[in-house]
């Protein structure tokens, strides 16, 4: 009796100051602030923008920009994509809209497979110059584009593209070749040495390899590779204002125009609208792969 006295008494103490532990810690208070403060630095100018372009120009003269709309209208989102100015051209974004696609296909198909079958060869075959090449891929991945802008334009326009959506794609490709190389390799790095060399044992060509063993494992990776490209070059503004022309210019550099040069009266809900058109895209890429994409930075991570 005097043990069960003893253990309950000493016992109690500690529940009852389980029991009187605050909820509300101060450290959790400023955790708790500093992230509403950094949610509102991006909340706060989005939610501006998507309310001016459901606003009339009499509305939004009246300078109450955290107010919301009364009436709601859509006339800036609808003049926005058929009828915005860009220069001399009066066809909204959607005519940037379709040249970003034309950009956007070719560079991903010339990109990822040129890349990934050079990440895979440097990672599990015996190269040579291997490590001279992966050198050489480094200093090419951290150049800046301004530097070799005027050796591409060059090359360019001797190779007739200079000037075309397909062109734009082409130096997206070779800008982005060393560093998605780089990522393919330190990938392919990770993967089980055992199950290539009983592939190779099996007289496992390399081709064979690639497509039957390493493809199939490389659906991480090729996520978070495709969400990086699209992002970059969607939202690319300087290649395609230096090797676009008048009418093979993408999004952002449309946008740009029609937020620039104006005629008349200042149109901010056009303005507005076109901004978050041309980001749309990039948002429901996350929105729908965003999942994914952590995923595969995760097993990136774990795989060293």
């Amino acid at each position: 009796m005097t043990a069960i006295s003893s253990n309950a008494g000493t016992s109690a103490p500690s529940a009852v100051k389980a029991r009187r532990r605050p909820l509300i810690r101060p450290s959790r208070v400023v955790i708790f602030v500093f992230l509403l403060m950094a949610a509102a630095f991006f909340a706060v100018p989005l939610y501006v923008v998507i309310v001016t372009s459901f606003k009339t120009m009499d509305q939004i003269r009246l300078g109450q920009i955290f107010s919301l709309p009364s009436p709601w209208t859509t006339e800036a989102w609808s003049y926005a994509w058929t009828q915005a100015c860009s220069g001399m051209n009066c066809n909204g974004v959607r005519v940037g809209f379709v040249n970003s696609l034309y950009i956007l296909a070719p560079s991903l198909v010339l990109t990822i497979s040129l890349s990934i079958v050079t990440g895979y060869g440097l990672a599990l075959w015996n190269v040579k110059w291997a490590n001279g090449f992966l050198f050489v891929l480094f200093i090419c991945a951290f150049v800046p584009f301004q530097i070799i802008m005027y050796p591409l334009i060059k090359i360019a326009g001797g190779l007739h593209i200079y000037g075309t959506t397909f062109g734009i794609a082409v130096i997206h490709s070779v800008l982005s070749l060393p560093f998605l190389t780089l990522i393919f390799r330190n990938y392919f790095r990770g993967l089980p040495p055992q199950i290539i060399a009983a592939a190779m044992i099996d007289s496992g060509s390399f081709w064979r390899i690639f497509f039957e063993i390493v493809l199939p494992m490389s659906g991480n990776i090729m996520v978070v590779v495709l969400i990086l490209m699209i992002t970059g070059i969607w939202n690319d503004f300087l290649v395609g204002l230096t090797f676009g022309a008048q009418d093979t210019q993408p999004m952002t550099v449309v946008l740009n125009n029609i937020t620039v040069t104006t005629t008349g009266a200042k149109n901010y809900a056009v303005d507005m609208a076109s901004a978050l058109l041309t980001a749309l895209p990039p948002l429901v890429i996350y929105f729908v792969l965003g999942k994914f994409f952590v995923q595969g930075i995760t097993a990136g991570a774990i795989k060293g």
